[in-house]
């Protein structure tokens, strides 16, 4: 027993020793974060719409060759990206052009269709990291006729008077082109030294459409007057800084030329007088501007100012005594 019992001691002693050297269990590694998934692509909510050429009724115009601006927005998330903006006719892709979206999402672009005929114009935009594909409604787009004349009649008779009337030119507005609307053509070339027809072509058809081509007031600050153009061989009635009603006219041929400076209207004579001249408006001694029963495009008449029978009325109520007149070339 006293053999054995240093043994025992020197076991126990050795105890600890061999505990300590027994591995503890480690802590488990924490999870791998999820994946973060990726950003669905905004919806593109494309439209579009057309600002060029002429608007009635909810519906736009133009001329063939003319040139049609178009706006349009998506979502902004696609600003750098391009659109593709189209034009069709007859199911079939006319034409197409890209824009390049800017920061706020907005695009424009421009069409010029070859022929009349009706049209659409719709925007596309292919599918991207941001912004999902998509296409916007279909816009329509009426293009007429570049060209009219006696005997002409719809839309592109329609807008033609529109215009004329919006920038002061003596016209009906029936939508027929009659011998009226051929007066208001012949005045509108006389202003725009153009060759003295009654017939409107393309140009004349494209500067009505941009708004161009009124007459400029010689005398923009004379209030309500009257001016008679004797190189161009036009009357303006002129009122609020602009004109107010362009005629025809034709005034002194040259062996009997219209007395020329500035008057005011003394005397009117309503009806027909001995000499056919129709409601006359009385200037200076016998000079006067009236109807009358011929009313070529060059200056033929005995010194008066003549404008033809259907406008004499009108001038006449319009003008009133003490008005002025400025006659000048």
């Amino acid at each position: 027993m006293r053999k054995l019992l240093p043994t025992i001691l020197l076991v126990l002693a050795a105890a600890p020793a061999a505990s300590a050297q027994v591995p503890t269990p480690t802590q488990p590694a924490p999870p791998a974060p999820p994946p973060q998934p990726t950003p669905e692509p905004a919806d593109p909510a494309l439209r579009v719409s057309i600002i060029g050429g002429l608007h009635e009724k909810g519906r736009a115009y133009s001329i063939p060759r003319e040139r049609v601006a178009i706006k349009g927005h998506i979502n902004r998330a696609a600003a750098g990206e391009n659109v593709i903006v189209e034009l069709w006719r007859k199911g079939k892709r006319r034409q197409h052009v890209k824009a390049k979206v800017g920061n706020k999402g907005r695009f424009h672009a421009a069409l010029r269709p070859r022929w009349s005929g009706g049209y659409r114009v719709r925007a596309i935009h292919k599918a991207s990291e941001k912004v999902k594909g998509g296409q916007s409604e279909r816009k329509p787009l009426m293009v007429v006729k570049g060209h009219a004349g006696r005997g002409s009649g719809g839309a592109r008779v329609r807008l033609l008077q529109r215009q004329l009337a919006k920038i002061g030119y003596a016209v009906p507005k029936t939508g027929r082109y009659d011998d009226a609307t051929g007066r208001a053509v012949l005045a509108f070339r006389k202003v725009n030294r153009m060759s003295r027809i009654q017939r409107a072509n393309w140009t004349i058809f494209r500067m009505l459409f941009r708004g161009k081509g009124a007459f400029k007031l010689k005398y923009p600050s004379a209030g309500k007057h009257v001016e008679a153009d004797l190189s161009r061989q036009v009357l303006v009635l002129a009122q609020d800084g602009k004109p107010w009603r362009v005629y025809h006219m034709s005034s002194g041929k040259p062996s009997t030329p219209t007395v020329r400076g500035s008057f005011r209207f003394y005397r009117k004579g309503p009806g027909y007088n001995a000499k056919g001249m129709y409601y006359s408006n009385y200037f200076i001694r016998g000079y006067a501007i009236h109807g009358y029963h011929e009313v070529p495009t060059y200056n033929a008449s005995h010194g008066c100012l003549r404008v033809p029978i259907p406008n004499a009325i009108a001038i006449y109520n319009w003008i009133s005594l003490g008005d002025r007149i400025f006659v000048y070339r």
